[in-house]
């Protein structure tokens, strides 16, 4: 009897504990989106410039190019970020046809073009390099991240 009360309690905990890695991911996401959705483009853009100012070891110049760029960027992610939620609180969420997915892709990917142009050309090799790097180490981040959500779908 003693052992068949133990297994069930294992098997309620091993139970919860899945159930709770699950939902971890989301919830971590949400609450840093909600997190930086307080922040103002210019604070948003100030934060990121110091940040690439420690990474890349910039000058006044490099930090004054940058920090405009960041701030055209910040102010184009909170409109999109605003459109959405209203989209969402609306309730006309719908699902993307195949050819807006294709468009968002390729405006996504032009922009990244665009920044790294611009980039090249605020930077010196060695912290274009660096920079490069960071970006790559990034996108893999971000890849490893989609493919464990996709295996925790299944």
């Amino acid at each position: 009897m003693k052992k068949i009360v133990f297994i069930a309690l294992a098997l309620v905990a091993i139970q919860v504990t899945a159930q709770d890695n699950k939902e971890r991911p989301n919830r971590e996401r949400g609450e840093k989106m909600e997190r930086y959705q307080d922040y103002t483009p210019e604070e948003m853009a100030n934060l990121q410039t110091k940040k690439m100012t420690l990474h890349l070891d910039l000058n006044e110049s490099q930090q004054k190019e940058i920090k405009k760029l960041n701030l055209e960027n910040a102010n184009e992610r909170k409109a999109i970020m605003e459109a959405h939620k209203a989209q969402k609180e609306s309730g006309n969420m719908e699902k993307l046809s195949k050819e807006d997915r294709l468009k968002m892709m390729n405006d996504r990917l032009d922009h990244q073009i665009a920044m790294k142009g611009k980039m090249k050309k605020i930077l010196n090799d060695d912290q274009f390099t660096k920079w490069e790097k960071s970006q790559e180490e990034m996108q893999h981040k971000q890849n490893r991240k989609h493919k464990e959500k996709g295996k925790n779908k299944l």
